[in-house]
């Protein structure tokens, strides 16, 4: 998640592409795999107890400490599983906060999400909430997370961060069982004074290999509805693992000189090109370190390696940062800096995290001048035959 616009501003107002190699703007802490909720699209497969190497409090301390040694610290989202079934929550989340770091937290709707269980974070330390709502209405949501009354719970987390003041990022999935309540989702979290919608769009790794993807045209489809949405809406618009819809904001007028880590309301602005290993990072509860939460190409293992060394130095992190060296359109598309293509999902369905995003349908420039220079050369050695 990102930290709503006030706070990001005030703390990433200087984050540029210049800090891509040196800091992630993103720093995610899968503090626990445990969660009681059997999600269709789940990332980790989470289960309902912890993994017996879940990093220990002392160990998850070091990493916080690590990650607040960066250049410039990032943003840390402590995510799960479902970060409230860990004990020590507070406890971390107050050692975050003491080392300089901006704790933002990604809670389950599971009867552990308490408007008191939500006091006690903000205490602590929280200064963001991530809240993932995957349908308008009960049906369609419920089914998603696999809990009957996940639907009445979530309206009642956002009702809770709203009472509290805590700045909230909805995380919505977008599969073929909800592509059709783009609109309707928007409406209704006009009502519920979010700072900023996610929407994500499905890499098929953990239990998301079973759901359906959208076609690359509904892509572009979604994209307009969401540029239509950041116009209008009283919150800014965002998406994940869909980085493609940073061409479509250029495309439709959107700034590229403009902050980097989302599409703000109104439609005035466009992101820097953040994206897997490059502005972000992600580490495991056991402290398996990957460029991303979707991508899962293990570059390390804390305690034994440094986040640090590993963000700045590994091979696969220094790649992600290299979008001239990406394959097929995604390393010849005019706005390969800028988007650069869902490294997550190249990997998920082609094994090569460095080829083209299958879901994006756009043809680059490049590619068509490709094809003219081709054509030319082979009408010029036809002529030269026919001449002989």
């Amino acid at each position: 998640m990102a930290i709503p616009r006030k706070m990001n501003e005030m703390s990433h107002r200087d984050y540029s592409p210049r800090d891509f190699g040196v800091s992630p703007l993103m720093f995610y802490y899968e503090v626990t795999l445990a969660c009681d909720l059997a999600c269709k699209h789940c990332r980790a497969s989470a289960q309902e107890s912890p993994h017996p190497d879940e990093l220990s409090t002392a160990q998850a301390k070091a990493l916080l400490d690590q990650a607040a040694g960066f250049p410039r610290r990032p943003t840390l989202v402590m995510t799960g599983g479902d970060p409230l079934k860990r004990a020590d929550l507070p406890e971390l989340i107050r050692h975050a906060a003491a080392v300089g770091l901006q704790p933002a937290l990604t809670p389950s709707a599971t009867p552990l999400a308490t408007f008191e269980a939500f006091e006690r974070v903000r205490a602590a330390g929280v200064r963001a909430l991530g809240i993932s709502l995957d349908g308008a209405d009960a049906g369609t949501h419920d089914a998603f997370r696999g809990l009957e009354g996940s639907f009445d719970r979530t309206m009642r987390m956002l009702d809770f961060a709203r009472t509290l003041e805590m700045p909230v990022q909805v995380n919505t999935t977008i599969t073929r069982r909800n592509v059709a309540q783009v609109d309707a989702i928007a409406q209704l979290l006009a009502a519920k004074g979010i700072a900023m919608w996610s929407v994500f769009f499905l890499v098929p790794v953990g239990r998301g290999v079973e759901e359906e993807r959208i076609s690359p045209a509904e892509y572009e489809t979604v994209f307009e509805r969401l540029w239509s949405h950041s116009r209008r809406q009283p919150y800014a618009v965002k998406t994940t693992e869909a980085p493609h819809y940073r061409r479509f904001v250029l495309q439709h007028g959107g700034d590229p000189l403009a902050g980097p880590d989302a599409v703000h309301g109104r439609g005035r602005r466009a992101p820097l090109g953040i994206g897997d290993g490059r502005g972000i990072m992600f580490v495991s509860h056991t402290g398996e370190i990957f460029p991303a939460g979707f991508l899962p190409i293990a570059c390390g293992r804390f305690p034994r390696d440094s986040v640090v060394e590993v963000y700045q130095n590994h091979p696969v992190f220094r790649a992600l940062r290299e979008p001239d060296g990406f394959k097929g359109r995604c390393g010849i598309c005019e706005y390969r800096r800028v988007c650069g293509g869902s490294r997550a999902r190249a990997f998920a369905l082609t094994g090569d995290f460095l080829e083209t995003d299958p879901d994006c349908g756009y043809e680059p420039q490049r590619a068509a001048e490709i094809v003219h220079e081709e054509h030319e050369g082979h009408e010029e050695g036809n002529d030269g035959r026919n001449e002989g």
